[in-house]
């Protein structure tokens, strides 16, 4: 193996930023106490929560009693999408549910379980770039829809939906708007004041913030029922002792990205762009997926006609890159993705899928030596393939 190890996997997860990592120490171990506690050693630990939640608050331009503590993004899109479904059967009768075929897992699988519950799950088409027409959602809303969701940029092809466009149609007819912004809240300033969501999920680890911490806004007078249910943590909705640590981390990493989005976000897209337009003339039978200017800035993604994504990653790592096939969360999976299913690519395509995901730490030569190693790994694994036919 190589000795150069050069990481292009950041929407998969990023290290925590120092100065996220020294905010949090303080709360392993001389901030201590549970917050729920009266005493001044709890008092103390839920200061410091409610000071997390108002710079939480501040960054997405909402009120702190918007925001909710989770364990995830994951966890913040199964509350959304169970709590707001469950509250609107409860309420007034509603049980159809509108998502798309690319959503992230967390989602797609809760809304599949509510459908198994007697929900009525909708799958709003797509185009080939992964987006969501206003239109075609605007068609399929009801009156007795339940909860709309919709990911405001894809973790697999980069692409970002008319978020704006599409919740309006939402408040207009006061139905409860979900967007998945866990890779948006790296990449993209997030406004709650102009964006019309009812709803919205992040997770920390994916903006230098610690694994295992997540939040979902919920704008005040939406129903939600909650899913965890115990203590009266998180005003009901989310039951469970705080992880103080984990939330001074979260709020401290997306202080500081929100501060630093147009430091960062030039050099994201040049590199990004030298990625999407190098590769597909260095290799034959290579295109790029996602949508080509309304895309996450570090985003680049590809497919490879006749060629095994796995094998290209497991390629890749021995020559010291680490990179992945789309979602984290899919990644080992023989089959093609739900994602690159729903816009289209054929089996023959759709197998041999990578994503290339830039951070702060990416440099030019970094990019360079990806652009020189892979025609030959691609073009290595082709022959190979072959010779096996």
């Amino acid at each position: 193996m190589t000795a150069r190890q050069i990481y292009l996997d950041h929407a998969a997860t990023t290290p925590v930023d120092p100065i996220v990592l020294e905010a949090m120490l303080p709360y392993f171990g001389e901030v201590f106490g549970n917050p729920s506690s009266i005493h001044r050693w709890g008092q103390k630990a839920e200061a410091a929560v409610e000071a997390a939640r108002s710079d939480v608050a501040g960054v997405l331009h909402c009120l702190p009693e918007e925001v909710v503590f989770t364990g995830c993004g994951s966890e913040s899109d199964n509350l959304a999408l169970r709590g707001a479904a469950r509250a609107a059967a409860r309420i007034r009768g509603a049980r159809h549910i509108l998502t798309t075929p690319v959503e992230h897992h967390a989602v797609l699988r809760t809304a599949e379980q509510l459908a198994q519950e007697g929900f009525e799950l909708e799958l709003l088409p797509v185009d080939g770039c992964g987006r969501v027409s206003p239109k075609d959602l605007e068609s399929r809303l009801r009156q007795d829809t339940a909860i709309v969701s919709v990911i405001f940029a894809n973790n697999e092809i980069g692409t970002i939906n008319p978020i704006a466009e599409l919740g309006a149609l939402c408040r207009e007819r006061e139905i409860p708007f979900h967007t998945d912004a866990v890779q948006a809240a790296s990449q993209l300033a997030l406004d709650l004041r102009e964006l019309p969501v009812d709803l919205l999920s992040i997770g920390a680890h994916k903006f230098y913030g610690p694994k295992g911490v997540g939040a979902l806004f919920i704008r005040r007078g939406t129903p939600l029922d909650p899913s965890q249910t115990g203590g009266s943590q998180e005003s009901g909705l989310r039951a469970g002792t705080h992880n103080v640590p984990l939330i001074i981390g979260l709020a401290k990493a997306l202080v500081l990205t929100a501060a630093s989005l147009d430091e960062h976000g030039g050099h994201y897209r040049r590199l990004r762009d030298k990625l999407i337009t190098e590769i597909p003339l260095r290799i034959p039978d290579a295109r790029v997926t996602g949508h080509p200017d309304e895309r996450l800035p570090n985003h680049a993604s590809f497919v490879f006609r006749d060629l095994d994504g796995n094998q290209l990653l497991a390629a890749l790592d021995l020559q010291g890159f680490g990179c992945s096939s789309g979602s984290a969360c899919k990644t080992g999976d023989p089959e093609p993705s739900d994602v690159l299913t729903a816009i289209g690519l054929p089996r023959e395509w759709a197998l041999g899928s990578l994503r290339v995901t830039v951070g702060r730490s990416t440099a030019d030569d970094d990019i360079q030596a990806f652009l020189g190693l892979l025609p030959d790994v691609v073009s290595l694994l082709r022959l190979v393939a072959v010779s096996r036919t």
